[in-house]
């Protein structure tokens, strides 16, 4: 775990993955902490770049500064902008739970053009109404989360589930006793106030906006599946899937069926590639991640007239349909990738040893890389492969 200083504040998070896989951030419902994401994280490591935090006053953050005024949408967003900008990205995929649902309609709202995609679960454009908040906040205050926490943690889970683990719902009313009342009391008054009605649809809806898919559970008592529908609506008619048995927290209850659900949704639409190809700006975007901006910058600047439109073609083709593709990881491409280019002999072998180190490649997985090349293709395209890898630092001396 990592802190983050925000406005005087200090937030935890976790940046888990590779450098140049896509990154997705994910955010946690209220009383809880970025724990609930951990059986998801396994699916999706491979592939995506992982960061989550807590929001104030839970978890390790810091709480809200007692002077700190009331809690918005759009400061919970700034955290999570702040958290980005950390991890280097500029673009990112978005899942939140309920008050992380929150988050996430306050960057489509705002901020649509950071989103690549965003998966809003048990969350709406409007949740409960400011009496049921307001009161909530009230008895926080007075009674502590300890006291509201055998109240409260059970609605979180079907009925089914706590019966057959009611360790479960101990656990994480244990975990919500832990946290600072007075920000989840002004969490609670800020739910009071929100209303995304209106707000959604643009971001949504315009040619090119961000794809939405919501979910939702049968047995969700805060944002029961009435509450996800008017949020499909508001939101241009985005899919929406209500997951039977499901209470209000899917990342715990169902954590392999959310998994394989996000891992479907972030995927590029690929089902009109040989019609249309891929788009430039898509290729342009996974090229900046596996290469990193600066040497994609420095290509595109030193191209001219002549080269140019090779340039935006293998942007197109190598990074758009090929890297692009998930049905190979980035670090099985760079595997491949490596193999072939050691094995040739090819100039770019340089540059993507480097890449190899950005997605994650281990000194093992290198190693087996050319030895292969070695058997396949040549001790000497090996040795030689060997040998640069080396200069750019891979390998350790040995004592």
């Amino acid at each position: 775990m990592a802190f983050l200083n925000i406005n005087g504040r200090n937030v935890a998070y976790r940046l888990l993955g590779a450098e140049a896989n896509p990154l997705v951030i994910l955010a946690h419902p209220l009383g809880m902490t970025q724990a609930v994401w951990d059986d998801v994280l396994p699916a999706l490591l491979p592939r995506y770049r992982v960061l989550t935090w807590d929001l104030p006053g839970h978890g390790a953050s810091e709480a809200w500064p007692a002077d700190g005024g009331d809690i918005t949408p759009a400061a919970l967003a700034a955290d999570a902008l702040a958290l980005v900008e950390r991890a280097g990205d500029t673009r990112f995929h978005f899942v939140g739970t309920s008050i992380g649902g929150v988050i996430g309609k306050q960057l489509l709202s705002e901020h649509a053009d950071r989103l690549l995609s965003a998966v809003l679960t048990n969350t709406g454009a409007v949740i409960g109404n400011a009496e049921l908040w307001n009161t909530r906040a009230g008895r926080v205050r007075d009674e502590g989360l300890v006291a509201l926490s055998g109240e409260i943690v059970p609605r979180w889970f079907a009925a089914d589930l706590i019966k057959r683990d009611p360790a479960l719902a101990e656990g994480w009313r244990t975990i919500m006793g832990r946290g600072d009342a007075e920000s989840y009391a002004r969490l609670c008054e800020m739910l009071g106030r929100t209303d995304f009605r209106g707000k959604l649809k643009a971001a949504c809806s315009q040619p090119g906006g961000v794809d939405v898919h919501l979910l939702g559970g049968s047995e969700d008592m805060a944002t029961p599946p009435e509450t996800l529908q008017a949020l499909a609506a508001e939101c241009g008619g985005a899919p929406l899937e209500i997951i039977e048995n499901l209470g209000h927290v899917p990342s715990v209850e169902f954590p392999e069926a959310l998994a394989k659900r996000l891992l479907l949704w972030m995927a590029p639409d690929r089902s009109r590639v040989g019609e249309q190809g891929v788009a430039y700006a898509e290729g342009l975007e996974t090229r900046k991640q596996v290469l990193g901006e600066a040497h994609v910058a420095r290509s595109t600047e030193n191209a001219t007239s002549l080269d140019a439109p090779f340039q935006q073609m293998i942007t197109r083709l190598a990074w758009g349909e090929l890297w692009g593709n998930g049905d190979l990881t980035r670090a099985e491409r760079s595997m491949i990738t490596t193999g072939i280019l050691a094995a040739l002999g090819r100039e770019e072998l340089e540059l993507h040893l480097k890449t190899a180190k950005r997605i994650g490649l281990s000194e093992a997985q290198l190693r087996q890389v050319l030895m292969h090349v070695a058997v396949y293709g040549g001790v000497p395209a090996a040795n030689h492969a060997f040998a640069l890898a080396k200069q750019l630092g891979w390998g350790e001396t040995r004592e």
